[in-house]
């Protein structure tokens, strides 16, 4: 592991996804030279999405110093996608709404992440594959878990 950078790992996970009486949770792992940090939560009526978004939101707002070099690995291809191929300067320009011409769900999170990530000097988002045996993907897997459990 690369001891000069912070490495994120975040997840984020929802019960009952798409029903009523869903329960989501969202977790995150970091991690700088020799300190680690996790974090967890959960909420009621919400989806698989808000929860990776809100992973990866709670994440950021932890880094203090911004100047050092960022890796947040997600197994979440839609905001992966959405980051990397720069999906939100088409919607910011479309008055948020996607190709479909509907509103993008989510606007206040993804305007808040967008941010986010605008206000580091070096960050990558790299995706992942879920549930395939990287430790610290596992582990944010397991904090997403610890959340949703949180609300119960």
């Amino acid at each position: 592991m690369d001891k000069d950078k912070i490495i994120i790992y975040t997840d984020g996970a929802c019960s009952n996804n798409q029903s009523s009486d869903n329960i989501g949770g969202y977790g995150a792992i970091l991690t700088y030279k020799d300190h680690t940090k996790e974090i967890f939560g959960g909420r009621t009526n919400t989806t698989n999405n808000i929860m990776e978004l809100t992973a990866m939101i709670e994440a950021l707002k932890l880094v203090k110093n911004r100047m050092i070099e960022t890796e947040v690995h997600s197994d979440s291809a839609y905001i992966v996608n959405c980051i990397n191929l720069k999906w939100y300067e088409k919607w910011k320009t479309n008055n948020w709404k996607n190709s479909k011409k509907d509103p993008v769900k989510n606007k206040e999170l993804w305007e808040e992440l967008i941010d986010l990530i605008e206000s580091f000097n070096d960050i990558k988002i790299i995706k992942v594959k879920g549930h395939s045996g990287i430790d610290l993907n596992e582990k944010a897997d397991e904090l997403a878990n610890k959340g949703i459990e949180s609300v119960r």
